[in-house]
């Protein structure tokens, strides 16, 4: 077969049915269709897989236990593959002392950097490290941050000394560490907290060491120190050595607090002294990017300089310029942990090697597409070939090669339904085709915004001093460039004040083998009791967790064989046949159907099937969201982004709370679904729910009954609302980004969202 093509033969990995594709080489290919089409199946289950797989298979044994597993794809045969790297939408994760600036390798150039041409000269590039203690600040050990005291919940501010107002274990009125702070001289012991002078609260709370008579024996010395101090010593310091018990009592009187010592900075004086053209690293790490690059490019040019420049103009180029190094990579979205996996390999000449993002565009606005365009072309022009997952029709117009998959989903998709150009599939009578031109009317008759619910105005992270304001019982949709401060406000500031709001947030369902549809929307145990009922016998034999589970693969279907110097298989188990369950369990009967038949009926099917309130209602709740094809006992970890997503949505509607926060509901779902998202919403407020949603999408926005947009830019040029009203006044909004792209895509342009516009 041709050497310039990926050659895919009888591939049927989950809902594929037996498909053959030839895939250009050197080229960027996108598969679209909707979500449960088979997209991920072909992309990441059959050709990242087999790659994955077969360059493992060229690393001895040993090297193989400390790499990914990846498993053979059920396919006939996959040919010409190139070396993978698939960049998914997983988030970076790590721990406290994981930044933007580790996780980019920039870091490491910086330290070198100071290393050599700071002033005065310190020591090795360790010395500039916040993760070594030769750099890092003591009192908090390269955190930023520690845990203190909470004086909210420490003091009562409305009771004098005498009265209790200290609230910590261990401070009874008239014990000895009470004693401790009111037999001293230094307050007055009957005054209330709130009316103690600065001075004499902070020799209260804050106060230093220092030895003073005992209350004990005047011939004695004992050391005063501040309730603060006193108890980070005493119990924060010393928590290993608590019982657990203990431990709880002592975490209701805790909080992080930025480190008193550092100031939050993470590096120790020596570090923070040493100077480059006036900058400290501290200064540099804290600094915008888009703001470090012109600053280094005012510094003495050196390669590590060049170096430097050059990985951080990456950030930039994929729209990250917002973004700061020291951000802690906990706190980086799907969509910006993706463009952040992106950026280690803008500087690789490796060539020939095969490039996988899974929707790359989650998170971006319509403004930064281009960026993400020009890197994906940027990498095929390597001579590198480029798959992507995508439904946005502005990054899917720049394929070389589409791959539509469909008709439908589930067991209704799996097929290869069109192959070409972009061009080709606009004329093409698919589901992908017909929708690709779709374009939502502008909300023209808003429902009214009558009384409004609002926070507090907040200056956190990049926010100018705002509050949050919207209208009871309509839909709110929150706009706004990546980085402008969407989030900050909706899901930390507005979120904190309404703790009651349900949140619909991009935080994966817990998916793995053993859990699925039925089990994570609740059906499960009243499926199990119906079948108990009816047979007479225990509900926990109809779990393969359970009695019910197949003896000898445990209830997990397949069983892994070790092959010693090979890598670990797993084969369909031979005793149930991947049923899951004992053999007599599937003698039990239900309405003509045993336990397995149930499993594999999709929920479509099962609200016909069970006349059972409790069933019924929870699954309409899923159809009515759209997936109404998965099969009840189908694994979550075999979901797509956009299914688990939607699964997540129809589970939390039903806690009917009145306010709800969406946070981009529109991530990983094809343009023919978003017409199911909007009547969502609209049945929501109906009810008289208050809905607040975070979006990039035009359809949803321009169905707002209010928009909220911030901006004007990303990160320390972002932080304000810049329109808060009906959809059409955002038009007349001239500093929003968001208004621009809204006039275009009202007026049905064709676009191509050059910088032109931006």
């Amino acid at each position: 077969m041709d050497q310039n093509f990926i050659n895919i033969i009888g591939a049927r990995e989950n809902n594929l049915r037996n498909i053959s594709l030839s895939i250009p080489k050197g080229k960027i290919t996108i598969f679209t269709g909707v979500s449960g089409s088979g997209k991920s199946s072909v992309v990441f289950d059959t050709i990242a897989q087999e790659a994955g797989r077969q360059l493992n298979e060229t690393f001895p044994a040993f090297a193989r236990g400390f790499l990914p597993k990846y498993s053979q794809p059920d396919a006939d045969q996959i040919e010409n593959l190139s070396a993978p790297i698939i960049v998914d939408q997983k988030r970076l994760g790590g721990n406290a002392r994981s930044t933007l600036g580790t996780i980019t390798d920039i870091n490491p150039l910086l330290r070198l950097l100071f290393s050599r041409f700071g002033k005065p000269s310190i020591g090795y590039a360790n010395s500039f490290s916040f993760n070594d203690p030769a750099g890092m600040c003591l009192s908090c050990e390269g955190i930023g941050k520690i845990v203190g005291l909470n004086l909210k919940k420490a003091l009562d501010m409305d009771k004098s000394l005498n009265e209790g107002a200290i609230l910590l274990p261990g401070f009874k009125v008239g014990n000895w560490q009470w004693r401790m702070y009111t037999e001293q001289g230094y307050f007055d012991n009957d005054k209330k907290l709130r009316d103690f002078s600065e001075e004499k609260f902070h020799k209260l709370v804050y106060a230093e060491p220092e030895k003073v008579t005992s209350i004990i024996s005047a011939d004695m010395n004992s050391i005063y120190e501040g309730l603060s101090i006193r108890f980070r010593r005493q119990t924060i310091n010393n928590a290993r050595e608590k019982s657990e018990s203990n431990q709880k009592k002592i975490d209701e009187f805790t909080e992080i607090q930025i480190c008193p010592t550092c100031h939050g900075k993470r590096y120790n004086e020596a570090a923070l002294s040493s100077k480059i053209e006036n900058y400290n690293i501290y200064d540099l790490t804290s600094m915008q990017v888009d703001e470090l690059v012109e600053v280094l490019r005012q510094f003495p040019q050196n390669s590590i300089i060049d170096n430097l420049i050059g990985r951080v103009k990456s950030l930039i180029d994929i729209g990250l310029d917002y973004v700061t190094l020291n951000r802690e990579t906990v706190s980086l979205s799907g969509g910006e942990s993706q463009r952040v996996k992106m950026v280690k390999h803008l500087s690789s000449s490796l060539t020939n090697m095969l490039y996988i993002f899974d929707e790359p565009s989650v998170g971006l606005h319509a403004r930064d597409v281009h960026r993400l365009n020009n890197l994906l072309t940027k990498l095929r022009d390597k001579g590198n070939t480029v798959l992507v997952v995508e439904h946005d029709p502005d990054v899917i117009k720049i394929a070389d090669f589409i791959v539509d998959m469909g008709p439908k989903a589930g067991r209704h998709g799996g097929d290869v339904v069109f192959t070409g150009s972009f061009d080709g599939l606009k004329k093409a009578d698919t589901l992908t085709g017909r929708f690709i031109d779709q374009n939502f009317p502008l909300n023209e008759n808003p429902q009214p915004a009558k009384e409004f619910i609002e926070s507090d105005k907040s200056a956190l992270h990049n926010l100018k001093n705002i509050r949050l304001r919207a209208p009871k019982g309509i839909l709110t949709v929150v706009t706004g460039v990546a980085g402008s401060g969407k989030s900050t406000l909706v899901n930390q500031v507005f979120a904190k004040a309404y703790p009651e709001a349900v949140r619909v947030d991009q935080q994966p369902v817990g998916a793995n083998i053993r859990s699925n549809t039925a089990t994570f929307t609740g059906v499960m145990d009243r499926i199990r009791q119906l079948f108990a009922a009816e047979n007479k016998v225990a509900p926990g034999l109809f779990s393969y967790n359970s009695e019910g589970a197949c003896p000898k693969c445990k209830g997990h279907g397949s069983i892994e064989i070790n092959l010693s110097f090979m890598d670990n298989i797993s084969v369909i188990c031979s005793e149930c046949n991947g049923a899951r369950y004992k053999k007599e369990v599937l003698n039990y009967i239900l309405d003509g159907i045993n336990i397995v038949d149930v499993m594999n009926m999709t929920v479509s099917d099962a609200i016909d099937f069970f006349n059972d309130k409790d069933i019924c209602s929870k699954l309409t709740e899923v159809a009515e969201v759209g997936p109404s094809y998965m099969t009840l006992g189908q694994p979550l970890s075999t979901l797509s982004g956009g299914e688990c997503q939607r699964l997540k949505l129809a589970k939390e509607l039903r806690k009917k709370s009145g306010l709800y926060i969406l946070d981009e509901p529109t991530t990983g779902l094809h343009m023919s679904d978003v017409q199911v998202i909007i009547d969502i919403l609209r049945k929501m407020t109906k009810r008289g729910n208050t809905v607040i949603v975070i979006e990039h999408n035009f359809d949803i926005i321009k169905s707002a009954d209010w928009i909220i947009d911030m901006g004007p830019d990303g990160g320390n040029y972002g932080g304000e609302i810049l329109y808060e009203g009906p959809p059409r006044g955002l038009l007349a909004c001239e500093k929003s980004a968001t208004a621009k792209y809204l006039l275009l895509s009202s007026i049905n342009l064709e676009q191509n969202f050059s910088q032109d516009f931006c």
